[in-house]
């Protein structure tokens, strides 16, 4: 489909108008065309071109700003639809849930896409290849000061199932003892952390059996209760889950190679251990449905710019 199909007015989407179709939507933000008093958002991606600083810039789902272009955008939305609406729904409902009811919504909408007929399509072209052994949490405490270290450099810390149990008990133990006034999160070697270990996807094949694991094994539950105390220092590659982590720390530092990624859409999916959640109240609804939709990169310039990261220091010792 041609973005000249997909660019419409939005009147389009006023409450009593034939029932939207097309699975992306796009919106020319300064033709400045009125919008209906009653807005109803098609179950799919409102994009907008134009200036974020636009009088109803707010209303679309993600306004295209760079590394993002709204042809890349489009090519990945095309390649697993459902998903992407399933995401800008999602999303647009955060804003009005507190953190721990957000963390319940986007455990279900995950669980939906578990047992989609896209995230099916990409476990079987998924190849794991070789597995390490499994990782392990490193911790250190110094007076008040618990550090968490992922500590798998040899698969750039890729959290699998054991490392997921140790994150949760490291930051429930933090939860519970406040005399711990500091937790620093960073992981081993080059990498802060891949995100989730991709070879252990579909092994729950249930998807509200792993909505049920999620409630009670979710680091993001933990995180999200002593935020204001975490900090995450990023080195190097920092994607998926890793970076739905993160987002939760009150203070992220981040060195001059650190860079930023969430490719969920590709597999299928979303975002599902918190990063929905913590990238909306970070970076705002719009910046996060742009890295998630786009699939692309943020150096950690761009990620200072966007409010992802707090500071870049050069020594992260």
């Amino acid at each position: 489909m041609s973005r000249e199909q997909a660019i419409t007015r939005p009147d389009r989407f006023w409450i009593g108008e034939e029932r939207w179709t097309l699975p992306f939507a796009v919106i020319d933000l300064e033709a400045g065309d009125a919008w209906p008093d009653e807005i109803a958002l098609p179950p799919c991606p409102v994009i907008g071109i134009g200036s974020l600083e636009a009088p109803d810039a707010d209303k679309v789902d993600t306004v295209i700003e760079a590394p993002a272009t709204l042809d890349g955008v489009i090519a990945h939305i095309e390649r697993n639809p459902r998903a992407a609406g399933v995401i800008v729904q999602l999303l647009r409902i955060l804003p009005g849930l507190d953190v721990h009811e957000g963390l319940v919504a986007e455990s279900l909408a995950y669980a939906t896409l578990q047992g989609s007929e896209e995230h099916r399509n990409w476990k079987c072209q998924y190849s794991a290849g070789f597995r390490s052994q499994s990782g392990r949490v490193r911790l250190t405490r110094t007076g008040e000061v618990l550090e968490v270290v992922l500590d798998r450099p040899e698969a750039d810390n890729a959290i699998d199932r054991p490392m997921r149990d140790a994150l949760h008990e490291a930051l429930l133990m933090a939860a519970i003892d406040p005399a711990i006034e500091q937790v620093v999160l960073r992981g081993e070697g080059k990498a802060f952390s891949l995100g989730a270990d991709l070879s252990e996807f579909g092994t729950t094949l249930d998807p509200a059996t792993a909505h049920a694991i999620r409630s009670v094994t979710l680091p993001a539950q933990m995180a999200a209760r002593i935020g204001d105390r975490l900090e995450a220092r990023i080195q190097g590659a920092c994607v998926g889950s890793a970076l739905e982590l993160a987002g939760f720390a009150s203070r992220v530092v981040a060195g001059p190679r650190a860079w930023f990624q969430l490719l969920e859409l590709t597999m299928g999916i979303l975002p599902g251990a918190g990063g929905c959640v913590s990238l909306t109240r970070r970076i705002g609804r719009q910046r996060a449905a742009l890295l998630i939709l786009s699939g692309k990169r943020l150096s950690a310039g761009r990620a200072l710019d966007w409010g992802l990261v707090d500071t870049i220091v050069d020594d992260l010792a």
